[in-house]
């Protein structure tokens, strides 16, 4: 037995090809009971059988492997289910004989609350609470429902019966093709799966309506969601069936399934689920209310919709070998996903929003406690650490990089022969790059290395001397310290008109190209595709600044020249003051992403000069304040005629950080409208596209002697049942600048009124409750881990309430209370967050000591336009 335990992956004495699942659960008692007959293809001499288990009851009794050969049938003499490395090991009296053969199992195990593998989910229906049965097997939690070779290269078809109350809904991955009422049970037949990975089976067990569509050729598409709510799937129907026939053309393969159902639980803790033709969402990412979502939800249901179909290609029919490559799944996913929801909604520019993608990429991928694109995975604790911004944005960004070096079309037919050449099967990284260098005649493993296997990127700094452009790359780290990483950049720059381009690889540390004339401006990094930073010399940065104001550049290099200075800044490379005179020059800015990210760096920005400087926060918050005047006034509280989606969700962020630097106008007009709503709930005056403006602004006013808009706040959030409008509410609670209420919100999340999955929207508290959230999380530790422990969300309440620090002694402090309470699930986060305090501390000490900062901010917040 010893030879087994902690190892990485299982022993290969044998394969799995064929499993013939059979489950029966309780919903009232919460328990299941089943048998899975496993057809083994035993490929060398043994006395084990090794498969995943966890969770699970297995007694000696209910096992047995009968060889195809013969039909004597063999039970082990020994069972072992060994815990802590989730296996079951059997052991055998004789060798087994090297053939095909079938291994029995019985098992019994828990519907857990946690989310994963087998569990429930509570709903109610006609007043009544009821418990669903609902899976989630990715990354590594079919084992808790039943003995398997949990491992994605282990692929195999799949064959499930369900024995439920005949009231129920029962779905699975595949059409029924058999149902039998036996009074107050039925038992439920599915067609066998074609082959595919444990992590994808699927059961869903409920009470569901239902809306249905078909595709051009002929596959049915059905949205499920609690009974009721049917039409709010009407959105993410005539998305998926739109989706399917534009990735059929894309990948040149048909959606291999006869049907696609799509459905909406209630308990989710990630977003969504790409199990193969039965994907799982969260009701906010699945729901769409016509009346009463804002034009984020829309957008956030279309994105999440075209990520999820894109995996039913890439992921589900060519499958990573091992999670080291599981950012083949979901950079790639995240990447197309754009691709479909532009190609759908063109006015969305959802290309210039990519742009959030990389900014989250490139900021945790600063950090010195980062991790490669491709990382090596020795336990399955380790997994859920590494759906991150790596794996989705980073693996996104350099995707987009090289899609635009290789060309669009090119990119297309290279991705199309690698899925058909891998259908089926599983594959690594370097199977795509092979792919893409046989059509394209680049070299791109040696290009995409630099890329996958270091972690980090470079900052490429640019200056002008004797009619010389000069390049020199370093590794980027936010904390300002050198790094010695070295990247093949494909540099692209254009030069004073977007006519004049050009481009080369930079494969050294530096070189130069000659300067031809002298351009009213160079812009480096065009349209912002590659993954990488820019640093420009004083005059280039200033040829800039007059090119932003005079309008000469794109949004997408609007934006990257902004998140680039703001970068440095925080890098200790570039003053304050850098930063500021660069946003005074956005102050007639209307794009939406570019603003957008403009308010998050104000709002960072913000939280840094307060622990700095707060003498100069008056002035700082009246910069920003004018800085968003214009913008304001152009779009208003009411939303206008036939206006884009863009200016719908822009007018709710620009009015959000009005609230919160203190605008009084903004303030005044909130509650007013704020107060309508609670009149009427489907008052005009404050559509959803606003609301979250109004609910943060109320909660500024808000402390223990004036607490009557919390108190209705929540009322608002116990009287509706749309889930996007009850994080909308949670957002917007921990906004609040009195410490005393913090304390009140926290304690709200984590009581029974707040789902689990949804705790993690309220702790993003105001810069007053930052003690407050800390010593609660310290207090509430052991209950936190005890509900969170096993999933990815605990990773959240880490780096929420740990990274806003901005003292040496706060890391101090976090570091020895966590030196005892070591757990592997959260190892890398709070390294994570404890590298973004020291970062956070340094900074404050650099605008402390930077020299007229009080006069430039003076200058800036009187300055008139």
């Amino acid at each position: 037995m010893e030879q087994f335990k902690g190892q990485p992956r299982l022993p290969k004495f044998a394969v799995p090809k064929r499993y013939d699942i059979r489950l029966k659960p309780d919903l009232a008692a919460c328990k299941f009971a089943g048998s899975v007959a496993i057809d083994l293809d035993v490929v060398s001499e043994t006395k084990f059988i090794v498969l995943n288990a966890a969770e699970l009851s297995v007694t000696g009794a209910a096992v047995s492997f009968t060889p195809k050969a013969s039909s004597q049938v063999l039970e082990p003499c020994k069972v072992d289910l060994i815990e802590q490395d989730q296996i079951l090991v059997l052991e055998f009296g004789q060798t087994l004989p090297i053939s095909l053969g079938v291994l029995a199992i019985g098992f019994e195990g828990t519907l857990n609350d946690r989310m994963k593998g087998f569990y429930r989910s509570k709903y109610e229906h006609n007043g009544e609470k009821k418990n669903m049965a609902v899976t989630q097997f990715e990354p590594a939690d079919a084992r808790r429902c039943f003995p398997c070779w949990d491992e994605p290269a282990c692929k195999a078809t799949f064959k499930i019966t369900l024995d439920v109350p005949s009231e129920l809904v029962a779905l699975s991955n595949m059409p029924i093709i058999d149902e039998r009422v036996d009074g107050p049970t039925k038992t439920v037949f599915y067609q066998e799966s074609p082959i595919m990975s444990t992590y994808l089976v699927a059961v869903v067990i409920g009470l569901f309506d239902y809306v249905e569509d078909h595709t051009s050729d002929g596959i049915k598409v059905r949205v499920y969601t609690q009974v009721g709510k049917k039409n709010q799937g009407k959105f993410a129907l005539h998305v998926a069936v739109k989706t399917l026939e534009l990735y059929k053309e894309y990948f040149a393969v048909p959606y291999s399934l006869p049907k696609l159902d799509m459905i909406a639980i209630p308990d989710f803790a990630a977003g969504a689920m790409e199990n193969y033709g039965l994907v799982t969402y969260r009701e906010t990412a699945l729901l769409y209310d016509e009346q009463h979502s804002a034009a984020a939800n829309k957008q956030r249901v279309a994105t999440v919709v075209a990520h999820e179909l894109a995996h039913q290609w890439f992921g589900n029919l060519v499958t990573m070998e091992w999670w080291t490559h599981l950012w083949l799944n979901e950079g790639f996913a995240t990447w197309v996903s754009y691709l479909a929801t532009d190609s759908l909604f063109p006015e969305w520019k959802i290309w210039t929003q990519f742009l959030d993608e990389s900014t989250e990429g490139l900021r945790l991928d600063g950090l010195a406690e980062s991790h490669p694109i491709e990382v090596e995975i020795n336990h399955a604790g380790e997994i859920d650490e590494i759906f991150d911004a790596i794996s989705y944005r980073k693996g996104a960004s350099v995707i987009r990089m090289l899609q635009s070096y290789l060309g669009a079309e090119c990119f297309q037919k290279s991705l199309a022969a690698y899925i058909k050449k891998h259908a089926c099967s599983n594959a690594k990284t370097e199977d795509l790059w092979a792919a893409l260098e046989e059509g394209s005649g680049e070299p791109v493993n040696k290009l995409m290395n630099s890329w996958t296997k270091q972690k980090g990127y470079p900052v490429v700094s640019v200056s002008i001397k004797d009619q010389k452009l000069e390049f020199e790359q370093t590794q980027f780290l936010s904390s300002g310290s050198q790094g010695d990483g070295q990247w093949i950049v494909p540099i692209t720059l254009c030069c004073g008109s977007y006519e004049a381009r050009k481009n080369f690889l930079l494969q050294d540390r530096s070189t130069s190209i000659n300067a031809d004339g002298a351009p009213s401006w160079i812009k480096v990094n065009v349209d912002q595709t590659g993954f990488y930073r820019v640093k420009y010399d004083e005059s280039l940065a200033a040829k800039l600044r007059s090119a932003i104001e005079s309008k000469a550049l794109s949004p997408t290099d609007r934006f990257g020249i902004l998140d680039d200075t703001f970068a440095l800044c925080m890098a200790r490379q570039l003053p304050l003051t850098s930063l500021f005179t660069l946003m005074s020059a956005y102050r007639e800015e209307l794009e939406y992403t570019v603003l957008s990210n403009l308010i998050s760096i104000s709002n960072k920005v913000a939280r840094i000069a307060a622990d700095a400087t707060p003498e100069l926060m008056d002035n700082i918050k009246q910069f920003f304040i004018n800085l968003f005047q214009y913008s304001a006034e152009k779009l208003g509280w009411e939303p206008k005629q036939g206006e884009s989606h863009l200016d719908a969700m822009l007018r709710g962020e620009i009015l959000t950080a009005l609230a919160v630097f203190g605008h009084e106008e903004t303030l005044k007009e909130a509650s007013r409208r704020f107060n309508a709503f609670l009149e009427d709930r489907n008052t005009p005056f404050l559509p959803p596209d606003t609301r979250r403006a109004a609910y943060v602004a109320v909660m500024q006013t808000v402390n223990s002697s004036n607490r009557s808009d919390y108190d209705s706040l929540l009322r608002v959030y116990r009287e509706t049942d749309l889930s996007q409008e009850k994080t909308r509410i949670l957002g917007s609670l921990p906004s609040c600048p009195d410490p005393n209420i913090i304390q009140e919100v926290l304690q709200f999340i984590l009581s029974p009124e707040v789902r689990s999955q949804d705790a993690v929207f309220g702790l993003n508290v105001s810069r007053e409750g930052r003690d407050t959230a800390w010593t609660w999380l310290k207090e509430k530790w052991e209950h936190i881990l005890k509900t969170y422990g096993s999933g990815f969300l605990i990773t959240r309440f880490v780096s929420a309430v740990v990274s806003p620090f901005s003292s040496f002694e706060k890391a101090k402090e976090v570091e020895e209370f966590f030196s005892t309470r070591a757990e592997p699930a959260i190892a890398r986060t709070l390294k994570q967050s404890i590298e973004r305090v020291h970062i956070n501390a340094q900074w404050v000490q650099s605008v402390q000591n930077e020299e007229h900062l009080a006069e430039a901010v003076q200058e800036l917040a009187y300055r008139k336009y």
